[in-house]
C-alpha cells in the first residue's frame, strides 16, 4: 500500500512516552504532525526533536499536536524526553510495522555497510485524518519552521 497526498492517513496503534497505546485515530479534530526519525540520542535526531520542542506551542496554537516515531524500546524514549525536555509523545515502533505502513523503512548506508531503518520523513494530517503533506529524506536544518509554516497555512485556509 502506498500512501498518497489527499487520502486518509493509515491508523495505527503503538505504545507511547505518556504510558498509554495510542492510535492515530485519537487525534481526529486536530492537526497531526507525525514525524519519522532513526534513532534517539543521536545528533541529527536530537536537533530536530529540539526544534519540535522550541516550536511546540507555536504548533499547539494551531491546534497541531506533535508525534515522533522511531524503532527504539520505550525506555530509551523515556530517557530522551528526559534528557531535553520534549513536551510531545514519542512512539514505540520497534516492530517497524508503522514505519513500512508509511513507506520510510528503506534501505541504507553507513560507513560502507548496508542495513534497514528510517528515513527521516513528516507527514501532516488534516483534522478529518486526511494526509495534507509529506516530506521524505528530511535534511533537519530548517525543517520544523517549514513545517510550521506549512501547518499555519492550512489553517488559515480552513
Amino acid at each position: 500500500m502506498t500512501i498518497a497526498i489527499g487520502q486518509p492517513a493509515p491508523d495505527f496503534t503503538l505504545p507511547a512516552s505518556n504510558g498509554k497505546m495510542v492510535s492515530l485515530s485519537d487525534f481526529r479534530g486536530r492537526y497531526v504532525v507525525l514525524y519519522f526519525y532513526p534513532k534517539d540520542m543521536t545528533p541529527g535526531c536530537t536537533a530536530e526533536a529540539c526544534d519540535f520542542r522550541d516550536r511546540h506551542a507555536q504548533f499547539a496554537e494551531l491546534n497541531a499536536v506533535i508525534l515522533g516515531v522511531s524503532t527504539d524500546p520505550m525506555k530509551r524514549h523515556e530517557a530522551f524526553i528526559e534528557k531535553y525536555e520534549l513536551p510531545f509523545l514519542l512512539l514505540s515502533d520497534e516492530r517497524h510495522e508503522v514505519a513500512e505502513l508509511y513507506g520510510v523503512w528503506k534501505k541504507k548506508k553507513n560507513f560502507g555497510k548496508e542495513y534497514m531503518g528510517i528515513d527521516r520523513s513528516t507527514f501532516i494530517i488534516a483534522p478529518d485524518g486526511t494526509l495534507v503533506q509529506e516530506w521524505r529524506g528530511v535534511k533537519v536544518k530548517g525543517h520544523v519552521d517549514e513545517a510550521l509554516a506549512e501547518v499555519a497555512r492550512l489553517a488559515s485556509s480552513r
